[in-house]
């Protein structure tokens, strides 16, 4: 279906309003998505991406800033998420050797075996776009990036 027809909007202002209502409607519709499939393992998209960011400096660790740059919503509440992960018993979270005032976070054992178990479905979330072929996919791509610039 169209944006036009999804949201019931017979005309735009020009193809530009219309593209960005429509990487805005479909970046919530694609959220959704994602919130759906991340619900099954018991985390959120974000805390998905914290955990892969975590796996990707393992076995290092990583300071809660460095975490809130590599993420995809830089408007995330890192500190809390961190603290519901650490709940979970998917992070682990000590005092920095080198500053006080940090943290250092890494991924626990926990942490891994879920994002092992992740991995194992994760082919399911390309399915959303499965529509695309490979070469729509990848101009697509490149299109969203040249947007940003």
């Amino acid at each position: 279906m169209n944006i036009k027809e999804e949201i019931k909007q017979s005309r735009f202002r020009n193809h530009c309003q219309e593209v960005s209502i429509n990487i805005i409607y479909t970046s919530g519709w694609l959220a959704n998505k994602h919130k759906d499939f991340f619900s099954e393992f018991g985390i959120t998209s974000q805390q998905f991406n914290i955990l892969s960011i975590l796996r990707g400096q393992y076995p290092n660790k990583i300071s809660g800033a460095e975490i809130k740059s590599r993420m995809m919503d830089k408007n995330s509440d890192v500190s809390r998420l961190l603290d519901r992960l650490i709940l979970k018993g998917l992070i682990v979270k000590r005092p920095s050797s080198d500053d006080r005032r940090a943290a250092d976070i890494e991924i626990s054992n926990n942490g891994l075996e879920l994002l092992k178990a992740i991995d194992a479905q994760v082919h399911q979330l390309d399915k959303i776009v499965s529509n695309l072929t490979e070469e729509e996919a990848h101009q697509l791509s490149t299109l969203l990036d040249k947007v940003r610039g």
